[in-house]
């Protein structure tokens, strides 16, 4: 059995006890029953993933998978090809826009050329090249079924590594001029939606050049007729090597149960494959933001997710992921230090007035 079916075979759900007995403990604690949201939610979930009520994170990291796309031969992205190259080669320094953000929240950068144009001999940068991108999916399928394998696989070794290594919560993030392309028929793949809503201007584009983005897509969805009902037909005709890392990384995760989170659409497009492969993935799974590249919408929607933030951001990279990881180590520092009605010396009788009063005002 090969590393995918043997990772998919081996996931199970979260820890439900796990997760009454964290939502009976934040219960507890001074203040109005719920008042604090989804940093509620998130601690209750992060405790579902390691069995434990109390949580802290040690290390964190954010897997970028790079690719290029073949699809870009069709003109539907403003940035030049050979960007992709160039920004996978910088990342390391930690001064790209995810870069950036990973140093302020105190996270690891893993970049992984899984699919770029070109040769890069930057040793910060792990070398798993399935290919020098894929092929035009205008012209016929993106990869072959085996290469989208491979590409899964990569994610799931990268994150299988790094999880032996001790880093106990990831971001994904990815790099590849055209890949909001790729990801937008993905998506209208899966959820058989018509790709004219999905579609956005990823890096900016005129009212011209989306418009033929929009066709493009359309006709490489006809060409290709990918498959929903499998996810692999559906990646290697009209996906990408770095939607198809970024789903192992998911994948891997969850078996190790380990806690993910979601950047943006090509992230989220990645993430809803590796959901329908094994829909207890979705336990594991934190979002970050919601982009404003509309097709991820559905993708949360379709998922039962909602975004922790809503910031207009639309860079890709993972760089949502970091603002993410604040919050889900604030909810967790809630837990862990917050004092109890007990602690502050309200009684039952009290502390159920209390609640239920506060708790009414807050509806």
């Amino acid at each position: 059995m090969s590393l995918l079916y043997e990772t998919i075979n081996s996931i199970t759900a979260s820890d439900r006890d796990a997760m009454q007995k964290a939502a009976k403990y934040i219960d507890s604690l001074a203040k109005p029953l719920g008042s604090f949201g989804m940093l509620e939610e998130i601690a209750i979930k992060y405790a579902g993933i390691t069995g434990q009520i109390f949580n802290k994170v040690h290390k964190k990291n954010i897997i970028i998978m790079c690719s290029d796309n073949g699809i870009c031969e069709e003109g539907v992205s403003s940035a030049d090809q050979v960007i992709t190259r160039l920004m996978t080669n910088s990342m390391p320094e930690m001064k790209t826009g995810v870069g950036v953000l990973a140093s302020f929240a105190g996270s690891e950068l893993t970049v992984v050329d899984v699919g770029v144009k070109g040769v890069i001999l930057n040793p910060k940068v792990i070398n798993r090249k399935i290919n020098h991108g894929t092929k035009n999916i205008c012209k016929g399928p993106a990869m072959s079924r085996d290469e989208a394998v491979k590409a899964v696989e990569v994610g799931i070794e990268i994150t299988d590594e790094l999880s032996n290594k001790g880093y106990d919560l990831f971001g994904t993030g990815e790099m590849g001029i055209g890949n909001t392309s790729t990801s937008a028929a993905v998506i209208s793949a899966l959820l058989e939606i018509d790709i004219n809503k999905l579609v956005g201007a990823g890096a900016g584009l005129t009212d011209e050049q989306l418009e033929n983005k929009k066709k493009v897509l359309k006709k490489a969805l006809e060409i290709n007729k990918p498959d929903k009902k499998d996810v692999l037909d559906v990646l290697s005709k009209v996906g990408g090597f770095d939607i198809a890392g970024m789903c192992g990384c998911f994948l891997s995760a969850a078996k190790n149960k380990k806690p993910i989170v979601i950047d943006g659409v090509i992230s989220g497009a990645a993430a809803l494959c590796a959901y329908i492969l094994k829909p207890e993935v979705k336990d594991y799974m934190f979002t970050s933001h919601k982009s404003d590249e509309k097709a991820v919408n559905y993708v949360f929607e379709y998922m039962g997710l909602k975004p922790m933030l809503h910031l207009n951001m639309r860079l890709g990279e993972g760089s949502g992921c970091p603002l993410a990881f604040n919050i889900i180590e604030a909810a967790l520092y809630v837990v862990n230090n917050m004092a109890t009605f007990e602690d502050v010396g309200i009684g039952n009788d009290i502390k159920d007035r209390f609640v239920d009063i506060r708790g009414k005002g807050n509806k």
